[in-house]
């Protein structure tokens, strides 16, 4: 009897599906692509073909110039060779997707990056039962538990209203976070203008054209230093302690990610003010999905894997570390 998930083959450049002769989130340019969403450690340039959501498409069409893509929808099923594919919502950001592989009886899940928290700026995610669940880990260790967003986003509010001759410059990943940050602060009650980056303007932009309406944004360059006091201003987090944000005044320096749970973390980055708002699943919730989705098998991507794969012994899930290479914590 074969193996399960035996026409699944993980390389240290992505994962092979053999009978569709297509790759998953390829680290390097193939014929076949199948992409998760539009970070740039899941979506390379220069494949042949690509298989994606349309938002996943325009975001990488947005970095890499033209796409030969094929759109698909949430909920679409497409065939390759002899596999079944379909995409399912994710959760960490605008038009990211599960695939879904169905081959010979056979359900194989590639969840790409996830999270369960609610965001206005995505789908969320689609819990999908399966005999084969992949999954990451960058958070997979019991530290890492993420308090709720919004208590975060009113630290944030709390912070700028009790400096009102100070500006709040947030550090943010300029593809999903960003404008998952503008949108908590509108939900929030917020609907002065925020100022960005110029690196964040093209994805703010793409995620206006796809729905998501940002509100009143406006260039974080060109006017006089007065002007951003008692602003937020969101800026790369590379460019929190470079000359770029020296024109500001006196900024209290914030970054939101999973990330700022460490404070070393933070005191290395200067950041004053650390939000921990992530785009990825906690311990919590990585630990829970697999109870919900009851997979036979767990296979796990990068991150924190030694701690999740112990968790799934412990609950009787066989589970194998897929050592795969070029995926990034990033920023989160």
């Amino acid at each position: 009897m074969a193996r399960l998930g035996s026409w699944i083959e993980p390389f240290p450049e992505g994962i092979y599906v053999k009978p569709a002769d297509a790759w998953v989130d390829p680290a390097r340019p193939k014929p076949r692509a199948l992409v998760t969403h539009g970070h740039a450690d899941h979506a390379r340039g220069g494949h042949a073909n690509v298989w994606a959501t349309a938002e996943t498409l325009a975001i990488m069409e947005c970095r890499y110039g033209p796409q030969n893509g094929v759109p698909v929808a949430y909920g679409e099923s497409i065939r390759l060779g002899d596999v079944s594919i379909g995409f399912a919502p994710a959760g960490h950001v605008l038009g990211s997707a599960q695939i879904v592989l169905e081959y010979r009886g056979e359900r194989v899940v590639v969840s790409g990056d996830y999270k369960r928290r609610p965001d206005p700026t995505c789908a969320p995610f689609e819990p999908v039962p399966c005999d084969i669940f992949i999954t990451e880990a960058t958070f997979g260790l019991p530290v890492f538990r993420h308090p709720d967003t919004g208590s975060e986003i009113d630290r944030l509010l709390a912070r700028l209203h009790a400096n009102p001759d100070r500006c709040v410059l947030v550090g943010a990943y300029a593809l999903g976070k960003a404008q998952r940050i503008i949108m908590e602060l509108r939900a929030r009650g917020h609907e002065a203008p925020i100022h960005i980056h110029g690196a964040l303007q093209r994805l703010c932009d793409l995620y206006d054209a796809h729905g998501v309406a940002l509100g009143d944004l406006r260039p974080a360059t060109g006017l006089p230093r007065d002007e951003f006091r008692g602003r937020i201003v969101l800026a790369p987090p590379g460019a929190l302690n470079d000359r770029w944000s020296r024109r500001l005044p006196e900024p209290i320096t914030a970054m939101a990610s999973g990330w700022m749970r460490i404070r070393q973390r933070a005191r290395q980055r200067n950041v004053e003010l650390p939000l921990i708002i992530s785009d990825h699943a906690d311990w919590d919730e990585l630990t829970g999905t697999l109870i919900e989705i009851a997979p036979q098998e767990v296979w796990v991507t990068h991150g924190r894997e030694d701690a999740l794969i112990h968790w799934c012994a412990m609950h009787q899930i066989r589970a194998r570390e897929l050592n795969l290479v070029g995926y990034e914590d990033e920023d989160d």
